[in-house]
């Protein structure tokens, strides 16, 4: 097994690049903490990366990243979390700075989830894995 880099790639920047990047999420707040005054109500996609795996023989990173996406309703959290979703899963096979996505894989959601930090809250959870080649 090979020593894992002294530091990854920035997971949580590079997946908010991403989103923020894509059409269907524009003027949509994408962070990986809740900007000042946020009360649960706003369109909104929480990052942040929650373990994973280094895979030495493959040079591969495999971390684990949780979306928290909310929205004025139920029903608007549930069409953020899944343009979310897609912007991430279309990053297959595509070179992102200095670092390659070999693979995305969903591990869980959307998942209609109960805030209690934001009582009014509408929030989804979805976890993804990526594969992410480091040299």
């Amino acid at each position: 097994m090979t020593t894992p880099p002294s530091a990854f790639p920035d997971v949580e920047k590079l997946v908010v690049d991403v989103l923020k990047a894509d059409p269907a999420l524009a003027g949509i707040t994408v962070a990986v903490q809740a900007p000042a005054g946020f009360d649960g109500t706003q369109n909104a996609v929480l990052v942040n990366r929650r373990g994973g795996a280094w895979i030495g023989d493959l040079h591969v990173d495999k971390p684990l990243v949780e979306f928290e996406v909310y929205g004025p309703t139920k029903n608007a959290a549930h069409v953020l979390a899944n343009a979310a979703r897609r912007a991430l899963l279309a990053t297959i096979g595509k070179q992102l700075g200095a670092t390659f996505v070999s693979d995305v894989e969903e591990q869980d959601g959307p998942r209609w989830m109960p805030d209690y930090l934001y009582r009014g809250a509408n929030r989804y959870l979805c976890v993804i894995q990526l594969s992410l080649n480091v040299f």
